[in-house]
């Protein structure tokens, strides 16, 4: 279906609407076994009634994630419908939202995805009992399907919210219209946007992001430019997350000069279509992708220039690049200038280029460089440490990676360091033979609270015991964590 098939009446200037941001409060994560104990005897005792949901109304107790977790875990077994009532009522409560983190829990622990007719049976049970429905509860179960990346079965939900009386919105088709871009078929994404009209709805922006990212998906720039064009002939002038999103899609064909063209549209058009760091920083990446870092550098430069300073990640994708090109020198001036301009700190500057001299195997630099932050007192970040200590493991060279380990900790840098490390370090100790440098790690283990890792269990316990260590030996055996 192409763009220029959907009827002129479908954008209609003063209609768009601004997609609405939701900030939820934070949950009190006290003592809620209680409340879970009130609900479960619901659910447990009263589940065969008619109208849960009523039930569950009238109950006085505390809801929270914790609780919800803990019931739908428990339902999770052999009430799933009960579970997913629960789960969908709890959505519908005024002091309380559903986190994406919460629907993805609730899509594992009922395995909507390999299950999706429980769905469809939750509608049933609720038109059997002639409960209330309304089109927050149709959001809620589309908010599944959307989680569950389940197209076919959100737009069956979508048609059935007529048989309930309730008339869908703008965000409910956009729930359904993104999952079917997602999905690749754009003729059923565009059908709907099409029957939005019929019903004197109108896309918002959130919709025409959903739609550009899909045809970008699927390549079709044409398409994706078409409808920014639309857009903007119609009263709908496009973001910078919707020219963000056509961007993405231009660097990802490889095109970076028609990408070039469109970030200068971006800066001339100025306001809310201005180019933001995630999207100078795309336009950097592409072109560290392709070899052509020196040009990724002067689009850092471009960013200053336009008012958009960098950060952490733009830094070290530019970082990343240079080192892939055997460029060390030009990565330090970089560095220079962006701990110059303020836009990142030494630690994360030198951090990351620590890491990206690891992934090039210049392990002479890098470990020059490590040498040169200790001396500094400039603390690496947990992965520059993890990525060091785990090379020079990897290399056979434990017990030079113990003492940069001991001088780490000497210094007090050792809180972001991966507990995975201590346990390699630890092995390959063992695996030397080093029975005091081992015996010293376990003592900072101890004292630092950091469990030993299953893998590594049996190796390390049969060494000590062999070096005459049995007390250490028990003592660990006792403080092991999971694999």
């Amino acid at each position: 279906m192409a763009i220029r098939s959907i009827p002129l009446y479908l954008f209609v200037p003063g209609r768009i609407r601004n997609p609405r941001v939701f900030v939820t409060g934070r949950c009190s994560f006290t003592n809620t076994s209680s409340s879970a104990e009130n609900y479960w005897k619901i659910l447990h005792g009263n589940g065969s009634e008619l109208n849960l949901e009523k039930t569950l109304a009238k109950t006085r107790a505390k809801l929270n994630s914790s609780i919800i977790e803990d019931i739908i875990r428990r339902c999770s077994i052999d009430q799933s419908l009960l579970g997913l009532r629960f789960f969908i009522w709890a959505g519908l409560q005024p002091d309380y939202r559903h986190s994406t983190l919460m629907y993805n829990k609730a899509c594992q622990l009922f395995k909507v995805d390999q299950r999706p007719e429980t769905l469809n049976d939750v509608l049933e049970a609720y038109r059997k009992e002639g409960c209330l429905v309304s089109v927050k509860t149709f959001k809620v179960i589309l908010n599944l399907c959307r989680e569950a990346k389940l197209a076919e079965e959100a737009l069956v939900v979508l048609k059935k919210m007529r048989e309930f009386n309730c008339r869908p919105d703008t965000t409910t088709y956009n729930v359904v219209i993104r999952l079917f871009s997602e999905k690749g078929d754009m003729d059923m994404a565009l059908g709907l946007m099409k029957e939005m009209a019929l019903i004197d709805l109108y896309p918002d922006m959130i919709t025409y992001v959903s739609m550009i990212k899909g045809f970008c998906n699927l390549g079709q720039l044409e398409n994706a430019c078409e409808l920014i064009k639309v857009m903007r002939s119609h009263g709908c002038f496009p973001n910078v997350v919707a020219y963000s999103a056509l961007l993405d899609g231009v660097c990802k064909t490889g095109n970076l000069e028609r990408a070039l063209d469109l970030l200068g549209e971006m800066e001339n058009e100025g306001q809310d279509c201005f180019p933001n760091v995630v999207t100078y920083t795309t336009m950097i990446q592409s072109f560290c992708e392709k070899g052509r870092t020196m040009e990724a550098v002067a689009l850092l430069e471009r960013m200053g220039s336009h008012g958009c300073p960098a950060n952490r990640v733009t830094v070290s994708t530019l970082i990343k690049g240079l080192c892939s090109e055997g460029r060390i020198d030009e990565a330090y001036k970089l560095i220079d200038k962006v701990v110059a301009d303020g836009s990142v700190s030494t630690e994360g500057c030198y951090s990351s280029l620590v890491v990206s001299l690891l992934q090039i195997k210049n392990m002479e630099e890098a470990e020059k460089l490590f040498r040169k932050m200790l001396v500094s007192g400039i603390r690496p970040d947990g992965l520059a440490c993890s990525s060091f200590i785990k090379q020079l493991c990897s290399e056979g060279r434990v017990l030079d990676g113990f003492e940069w380990y001991y001088e780490m900790e000497k210094k007090e840098f050792l809180t972001s360091v991966d507990s995975d490390i201590h346990s390699i370090l630890l092995v390959g100790l063992c695996q030397k033979g080093q029975v005091v440098e081992a015996a010293k790690l376990v003592g900072v283990m101890f004292d630092r609270r950091i469990q030993l890792k299953a893998p590594y269990v049996d190796e390390i316990i049969e060494f000590l015991k062999r070096s005459g260590e049995t007390e250490l030996a028990l003592r660990l055996t006792s403080f092991v964590g999971s694999s």
